[in-house]
């Protein structure tokens, strides 16, 4: 046998040999990446954690946080690090992760110093569930969306007003809460404006005085006025159409309706026919 037949022999053994070396260190590696925090004092675990929020590296902090919580479960840095998994969590979009641990720390911690910080947080957390990706790039309007998860955000907001009210975040939930009124109301001009479309003057009518007595100051108040106007008109009841646009005049006299001008301004029937013009409402133009 010669030597080249020797060495042609052994190339597939030596291949194996080194395909099986590289393997056993790329695994040694990640052993040794996922074990560099064993043993690591709760301090130094919290400080890297830290860095890696500062660094808004989601991630990794939460992935530290965890490694923090399992190691060691009780303490002052303990619960430090379970409020901040949740904050990471809302921080990376990771919605239904945020709420699973911010409803299992207040079912662990009830009476928490903090329990006003983590009811807020839910607050944000909620109200921006439906903030996807398509929402962003599509740019859909919040208000037509299913409102259901902005109105537990809304209970969220409120519940911080009336059970801390003295918390430094209760000014804040206030104005969340204000900003969701306004999508609320949003909701109800749009359903208003589409049966006022369709000649369901009544229906139109009745969304527009609902929309007023349940959100009395929401930035669409005069809209509805003008709403209930051109309902009555269409219903024929001049009487209390001519109210509505003294209401109207009193409150708002440079409102579209009143000078004239094209209001609602409805999108046109082509605009739904482009895939990419996104969603437009009567609302947009006012």
């Amino acid at each position: 046998m010669t030597a080249s037949s020797t060495l042609a022999r052994s190339l597939p053994r030596l291949a194996g040999i080194l395909v099986l070396a590289l393997v056993v260190a790329t695994g040694c590696s990640r052993f040794k990446d996922k074990d560099a925090d064993e043993g690591q004092p709760v301090e130094a675990l919290y400080e890297k954690a830290h860095k890696s929020m500062v660094n808004e590296n989601w991630s990794g902090a939460e992935t530290t946080f965890k490694r923090l919580v399992a190691q060691y479960p009780y303490g002052p840095y303990t619960e430090q690090a379970l409020m901040e998994i949740a904050y990471a969590q809302y921080k990376a979009g990771k919605h239904e992760d945020a709420i699973s641990s911010i409803d299992r720390f207040l079912r662990t911690y009830p009476t928490h110093r903090n329990a006003a910080y983590l009811y807020y947080l839910r607050g944000l957390t909620n109200s921006s569930r439906d903030a996807v990706f398509l929402q962003r790039v599509w740019r859909l309007d919040s208000s037509r969306r299913d409102l259901s998860t902005p109105r537990q955000a809304y209970n969220d907001f409120q519940l911080v007003v009336d059970r801390y009210p003295n918390s430094r975040y209760a000014a804040a939930a206030e104005e969340k809460m204000a900003e969701l009124r306004d999508t609320f109301a949003r909701h109800q001009m749009d359903v208003a404006l589409y049966y006022l479309r369709r000649t369901a003057y009544v229906a139109a009518a009745n969304r527009a005085t609902y929309l007023m007595k349940t959100y009395p100051d929401s930035m669409y108040q005069n809209d509805a006025i003008a709403t209930l106007a051109l309902a009555y008109e269409g219903m024929g009841n001049d009487a209390l159409a001519e109210n509505a646009r003294k209401e109207l005049q009193a409150k708002e006299p440079d409102h579209p309706y009143l000078a004239g001008k094209n209001w609602p301004d409805y999108p046109s029937d082509w605009r739904k026919l482009n895939p990419f013009a996104g969603e437009k409402s009567a609302l947009d133009n006012m």
